[in-house]
């Protein structure tokens, strides 16, 4: 029998291409965005996006003591390398899976480059040609961060009348989907460890949601995320008493480790309900999706194993007949992922948009025109991701003492 275990990478030579370098840095956005890059030594560049957070340079300097000499055009053998290599450091889950995904993204991008193509069509099709956006409002005012933690605004921005007034502020951008955060300081005062709504709090939630509804109507979509604060009953009873409203989902109703806890509250209420950014890979979503126990997925493809892993899982929900919003708190590296990503899927819905506040947010890419218009964005056509960083905005934003690429 014929060895062809030393040919597994044969190709022609204009593809024939090695991985040189992996490098991340971070820049300080409205949250920690880690970028990746990718070198190769065909002169190629490929730039990715991992999830926030801390952690993410190290993993993925490390995988440079494998991934060097590798062709990039091998994506998802890669990726799975990453995962069996590292299996050791959590490598199934967690942040090693973090890290993969933003060195998937990087690449895709350099792959796409490399083969004059753009992402959506190495992913495999196009159905859209535009992405539309929901815009993540936080509350009344959007959050700050100091030190890499949340700093809550005060009190008078989580009045139904601040909620009501950003709505209509963000309408007028031109965005027709809004979500809000609707866990609130205050739902800790009465006993900040046991997830029990009291009845008032309950009363000044469904003031907030009657608020932003009365200010835009039914015709704007509707969402608000709860950052899995709630026992089971609470939710339900939150879940009831939000029905009228007819919103596009809640979020995160429930912590997300029991799955039985999920079902529960998904079943318990006509509001669609949504979930999935806290999970790795499709293994974790898979039963969620097959028992209907959410009614509209929404993974973090810079969290959950890269985007050929979001649309493993897409396709999961695609045969339950569920749609698929990802999660995205992205700088516009990985936003542009995702927006290749809803090209290429079809049971792609909406793309969270997570960074109204930072007004430098375009001036991270080479670019004449502001990315979103009117609440969507363009599907480029340009090879890889179809878009370059400015690297001297990126310099100007790193976190602080850390380096740049």
């Amino acid at each position: 029998m014929r060895d062809f275990s030393d040919r597994i990478n044969v190709r022609d030579a204009d593809r024939d291409v090695e991985i040189t370098s992996i490098d991340a840095c971070v820049v300080e956005g409205n949250f920690e965005w880690n970028l990746i890059k990718v070198e190769t030594d065909a002169g190629v560049t490929g730039i990715g996006e991992s999830y926030r957070g801390g952690g993410i340079p190290e993993l993925v300097e490390y995988t440079n003591r494998f991934l060097v000499g590798e062709n990039p055009l091998d994506v998802e053998r890669l990726v799975r390398y990453v995962f069996q290599e590292m299996s050791g450091h959590g490598g199934t889950t967690g942040k090693v899976v973090t890290a993969a995904s933003g060195i998937e993204v990087a690449l895709l991008d350099a792959a796409g480059k490399i083969l004059g193509l753009p992402v959506y069509q190495l992913l495999g099709s196009k159905y859209r040609d535009e992405v539309r956006l929901y815009c993540d409002c936080h509350a009344g005012e959007a959050y700050a961060v100091e030190d890499g933690a949340t700093a809550y605004a005060d009190a008078e921005a989580y009045s139904p009348e601040a909620y009501a007034a950003e709505a209509a502020r963000v309408v007028d951008m031109g965005f027709s989907a809004l979500k809000f955060d609707l866990d609130l300081p205050a739902d800790n005062e009465n006993d900040p460890y046991n997830g029990r709504l009291t009845n008032a709090a309950i009363r000044e939630k469904r003031e907030i949601v009657e608020a932003v509804r009365s200010e835009i109507g039914y015709d704007v979509d509707l969402a608000f995320d709860c950052h899995w604060d709630y026992s089971v009953e609470s939710a339900k009873r939150l879940a009831y008493e939000l029905e009228e409203f007819d919103l596009m989902w809640l979020e995160d109703l429930v912590p997300p480790e029991n799955m039985d806890a999920q079902k529960e509250v998904t079943k318990a209420t006509r509001t669609p309900v949504a979930t999935g950014e806290n999970r790795f890979r499709v293994f974790e979503l898979s039963d969620l999706i097959y028992d209907h126990g959410v009614d509209v997925v929404t993974p973090d493809p810079t969290t959950v194993g890269g985007l050929h892993e979001t649309m493993r899982i897409a396709d999961r929900a695609e045969e339950n007949y569920m749609p698929m919003s990802p999660h995205n708190v992205c700088s516009p590296v990985g936003t542009m992922a995702c927006v290749h990503l809803g090209a290429a899927t079809p049971n792609f819905d909406l793309l969270e948009y997570h960074a109204l506040e930072v007004d430098w947010w375009d001036d991270l890419l080479v670019r004449d025109e502001p990315l979103i218009d009117e609440g969507r964005i363009a599907v480029p056509e340009e090879p890889g991701l179809g878009i370059e960083l400015d690297m001297d905005v990126v310099d100007e934003h790193l976190l602080e003492g850390t380096t740049g690429f």
